[in-house]
């Protein structure tokens, strides 16, 4: 079970260590470890099979993380299925997959089923952070910006065309396209749609859509997964939409500057996406959303991406496994966040992690 312990940490640049005794300088993308013991597959010889499935906005890492780890431990093998968020908790309440992973916290309604089901609290831990991006396809123009009230229109449908004044006298040097608009949104339960929207709803006075996994869009096409709108936006010119920063990056697609909550224009990058935590509190049960924050150096849209475990497991060797491998990829697993973009946690916050998987996750035989 989750620990009652009411520390409550702070996600920031700098930041209290974890019983708040010392305040030192946190690099995010360069953070030395905490060692917190844990069972080791490596160590202990485990031989254990995992399935997950959820959010694919920490999918990349998550198959580079179970990739490697199993290198390291080849009688534990992890099979992580990118079916969204949606999906995701559903296959968690369910009990059909070893864990789950979202990209929004989980709400009232599924802790209360859970617990019902269960009996005890579910574990939602934090793994990794990542940006939300504008992907574009305009050939030709690699360093599109967007003002708050022009993508607040493009996403509620009231700009419909790249030649849109609105757009032309942002971009001033751009050679824009007279060419329709085509938005593109997930049309599967999204974590990604969650955080996108969770921004959008704070941000865009006119929208009426909400902030959910799911919403109602008053324009636009559908596409599954950020593996799907990706791959739409690459093949669609005059095509826009939402995916994960690391998405972007490796598919080679353009991404808008935006203007945040400051009025700056900011280039999505980690270095501007981990300033959306400066100055966070994580609660206890790690449930941070930051929709519009006020860092003026901030790229606006971030946010955290969290595992689901279950409280206990009939097969020791899943608890054994589970353990070992979020101490491996928070402790060791840094360098691959890094390398396709997402932003690694501070010391404080992975020790938390952590130790809340070894504390509660257990084998119940």
């Amino acid at each position: 079970m989750i620990s009652k312990t009411q520390k409550r940490l702070c996600l920031t640049a700098v930041s209290a260590l974890s019983l708040g005794l010392l305040v030192q300088n946190i690099d995010l993308t360069n953070n030395s470890k905490i060692s917190t013991p844990v069972a080791k597959a490596q160590d202990s010889g485990l031989e254990a099979s995992l399935s997950g499935a959820g959010a694919s906005f920490p999918a990349p890492l998550y198959q580079r993380w179970f990739s490697e780890f199993n290198k390291l431990n080849p009688d534990v093998e992890i099979s992580y299925q990118s079916v969204g968020s949606g999906a995701g908790v559903e296959q968690y309440l369910q009990g059909t997959v070893d864990f789950g992973a979202t990209d929004k916290p989980l709400s009232a309604e599924e802790r209360a089923t859970f617990e019902a089901t269960y009996g005890q609290a579910p574990i939602q831990v934090p793994m990794t952070a990542g940006s939300v991006v504008f992907a574009y396809n305009l050939p030709g123009i690699d360093n599109l910006e967007l003002p708050r009230d022009t993508y607040c229109s493009i996403v509620n449908g009231e700009i419909s065309n790249w030649s849109d004044p609105a757009i032309a006298e942002a971009n001033p040097t751009a050679s824009l396209p007279d060419i329709p608009i085509s938005w593109i949104h997930r049309s599967d339960g999204s974590g990604t749609t969650f955080l996108f929207t969770n921004h959008i709803a704070t941000a865009c006075p006119t929208w009426q859509g909400g902030a959910d996994k799911t919403v109602e869009w008053p324009t636009g096409i559908g596409a599954k997964g950020n593996e799907g709108i990706a791959a739409q936006v690459a093949q669609t010119e005059g095509g826009i939409g939402y995916v994960e920063y690391a998405y972007a990056k490796e598919n080679g697609i353009s991404a808008a500057a935006i203007e945040n909550q400051s009025g700056n224009i900011v280039a999505p990058s980690p270095e501007t996406a981990s300033l959306v935590f400066d100055g966070e509190e994580i609660p206890e049960d790690f449930a941070l959303t930051v929709p519009d924050p006020a860092n003026p150096e901030a790229y606006p849209i971030a946010g955290l991406t969290w595992l689901l475990l279950y409280p206990e497991y009939d097969d020791s060797t899943k608890a054994q496994a589970l353990q070992s491998v979020v101490d491996w990829a928070l402790n060791s697993g840094d360098e691959y966040a890094e390398q396709l973009g997402y932003i690694p946690l501070p010391q404080d916050v992975e020790a938390r992690v952590v130790q809340t998987v070894q504390q509660d996750v257990v084998a119940n035989n």
